[in-house]
């Protein structure tokens, strides 16, 4: 399947602008309920899920790495997974630099590109044009939902248009 892995960029930095606002806004509500920072980027929806914070890792996480293996270059290394509002504010805004500076040339001929990687239950090799729209896409959509979701839950005054803050 041919895609066009530049687009993935803009993509992905709108996807970090609504982060940003989801998180901001989630945290002024949890204060304004009473709820310490800590406390709110603390939230979960069930027991078993990630809370807000590590949602809000996942989501930068695959920013930045998964398009970094997509244009040939190193993936960073995880952000710390104990970062305030501040910190997680500062990796977004890191990580749009990082995706600021990638450049279509990078991409172009990567779709073949095979791809080994773990992802847990197995370690399976496949092009990087299949990589990015079938797991990499789904997984920062899912986890900004779930930080979407979470903040909504606890009451913060989120909607739709909240959702495409960074933009279409």
């Amino acid at each position: 399947m041919k895609v066009d892995l530049y687009t993935t960029v803009g993509v992905y930095s709108r996807g970090l602008d609504t982060l940003a606002n989801i998180l901001a806004k989630g945290v002024e509500h949890g204060k304004a309920s009473g709820a310490s920072e800590a406390e709110v980027l603390d939230w979960r929806l069930a027991p078993d899920m990630f809370p807000l914070r590590q949602q809000a890792v996942v989501v930068i996480n695959f920013a930045r790495q998964w398009l970094a293996r997509a244009a040939g270059t190193e993936a960073p290394a995880n952000i710390a997974e104990d970062l305030d509002l501040a910190g997680l504010q500062r990796e977004i805004a890191t990580a749009k630099t990082e995706l600021g500076a990638l450049k279509p040339e990078q991409f172009d001929g990567r779709d073949e590109a095979p791809l080994t990687f773990n992802i847990g239950v197995m370690e399976p090799t496949l092009p990087i044009g299949q990589w990015i729209p079938g797991f990499a896409t789904p997984n920062v959509y899912f986890h900004l939902s779930m930080a979407y979701a979470i903040c909504r839950a606890k009451g913060a005054p989120l909607g739709k248009r909240d959702f495409f803050a960074g933009g279409l």
